[in-house]
């Protein structure tokens, strides 16, 4: 018994494939760690500067705009047939399509440039009241009669200047509603950048005329946010152009002036000074 009691304790030696595999996982669960924290770091650069910190800064703002003649137009027709059957309406309705599509293919759309925006079949219903008596109204009956089907095509126009001419044209071809009208330019990117520049370089120069007020330097930008926008002008006439006055083949184009859309550019920039 004395011996037992005074003898030394075997140490337990963790077998090497076992501190391997914690060193593993103590890694992983690290590594884990860090790539969670990259992303919610990289979640917070919203804007430019964002995760920058300076200790003196000021923040000025700059605006631009640019204005430029619309190089291309958009509008929306659309078809609505009735018929007792879902097929007779859809027949009437693809050959008023098909003759619309013919017509602006033949005019110098091309095919890529028209497609097809809404496509609906509903059910159309008739109410029928009983006679009331002295005691009560009975419900009123719910009777189908037919149905009805709406196709929308979206147009789009490499010249604005033949957008009358083009309303004119659907209307003839059997077209029930012409909408959403808009005239817009393709290459907006660059007329945006040219904003951009001129709002940048105003508030470079507040930020310098600022600096000097103040009798400090501008030293760097650490902070820039953007409010870019356009206005595409958008026609339409009592929501929509009514075909049933457009029908004649004959019927005079109307005149739609493009105007100009105005692209502007609105920032923020801070700069750290000393």
């Amino acid at each position: 018994m004395d011996e037992q009691m005074n003898s030394p304790r075997a140490l337990r030696i963790m077998p090497p494939d076992i501190v391997v595999k914690a060193a593993a996982a103590a890694l992983g669960v690290l590594a884990l760690f860090l790539l969670v924290q990259t992303v919610k770091a990289l979640k917070e650069y919203r804007y430019v500067g964002s995760g920058v910190t300076a200790s003196n800064t000021i923040t000025v703002s700059g605006s631009g705009e640019v204005f430029a003649v619309p190089d291309r137009a958009t509008f929306t027709v659309t078809v609505r047939e009735e018929g007792k059957e879902v097929s007779d309406a859809q027949d009437k309705a693809t050959a008023k399509i098909n003759s619309i599509v013919e017509y602006l293919k033949e005019a110098g759309v091309e095919e890529k440039d028209i497609k097809t925006q809404s496509y609906n079949v509903n059910p159309k219903y008739e109410y029928t009241q009983a006679a009331c008596t002295n005691f009560s109204c009975p419900p009123s009956n719910q009777v189908l009669v037919g149905f009805e089907v709406w196709q929308t095509l979206e147009v789009k126009v490499e010249d604005p200047k033949k957008a009358g001419e083009l309303l004119t044209g659907v209307g003839g071809k059997g077209a029930s509603e012409v909408s959403s009208l808009s005239f817009t330019i393709e290459d907006e990117d660059a007329l945006r950048s040219e904003a951009r520049e001129q709002a940048i370089s105003e508030a470079k120069e507040k930020a310098d005329a600022l600096a000097k007020q103040l009798g400090v330097s501008v030293v760097r930008v650490v902070g820039f946010y953007e409010d870019s926008y356009g206005y595409p002008m958008p026609y339409a006439a009592r929501g929509g152009l009514a075909m049933d006055a457009m029908e004649s083949t004959k019927a005079i184009p109307p005149s739609l002036p493009t105007g100009e859309n105005k692209i502007t550019s609105n920032v923020n920039v801070t700069y750290e000074i000393r």
